[in-house]
């Protein structure tokens, strides 16, 4: 069961990222639909390779199971055809980041700790898992990555991944507990977004403009 839920949150996470990142592609940049399915592919597959790189997890799950590639390229595939219509869809994009963000981060700690990583490593991984693929997908459209530009990015990341691990010490994993965490960094990060809310900066600095959406 546990197996289960964590691959449906992972192949969720996938699709989420793969239709932002081919979003997100679309918008900023010329390219055709081969360019802009692969942009989706990275953005999606990226943050999974990481991890199981991570967690010398050998070749990467992406590797190991068509389903991943599968629903990456589908995702790619309906941001190509549908990007005028999803575009109409107040924030489409940034919705997508945080599902993607969200459950990336969870299936990130859940993973590690199967595998018998301690607490804090576990939370790392998940964090390090949630914030790649945006990653990527920021360095290939010559934009500077989320996690560096004062948003809040990684901090929801890392407050979901410890919640999932510490219901987990706690004997209080399972589904609804996984599905749960991931809500709290979903709803963490588009509070962020609405309310543009940036992580701290050095005293006396000036915070950087947001991107223009």
């Amino acid at each position: 069961m546990a197996t289960t839920v964590l691959l449906i949150l992972d192949l969720a996470g996938t699709f989420a990222f793969a239709v932002n990142g081919a979003l997100t592609a679309v918008r900023a940049t010329r390219l055709d639909i081969v360019g802009v399915v692969t942009l989706g592919m990275i953005t999606a597959l990226g943050g999974g390779t990481i991890r199981d790189l991570f967690l010398d997890s050998l070749p990467p799950a992406t590797f190991l199971d068509w389903r991943y590639l599968a629903v990456a390229a589908v995702g790619g595939l309906v941001a190509f055809f549908g990007a005028r219509h999803l575009e109409r869809i107040n924030g489409t994009i940034n919705v997508l980041d945080a599902a993607g963000l969200s459950l990336f981060a969870i299936t990130g700690a859940l993973k590690a700790v199967a595998l018998g990583f301690g607490p804090a490593q576990a939370v790392i991984v998940g964090t390090i898992t949630g914030v790649g693929g945006g990653t990527l997908r920021d360095v290939l459209v010559r934009q500077v990555p989320s996690v560096l530009t004062g948003g809040l990015y990684a901090i929801p990341a890392l407050i979901g991944a410890t919640a999932v691990v510490v219901a987990g010490l706690l004997d209080a994993s399972g589904p609804v507990t996984a599905v749960g965490a991931a809500v709290l960094c979903f709803v963490i990060r588009m509070l962020g977004v609405h309310f543009d809310v940036n992580a701290p900066f050095p005293p006396g600095s000036a915070e950087p403009r947001p991107p223009d959406d």
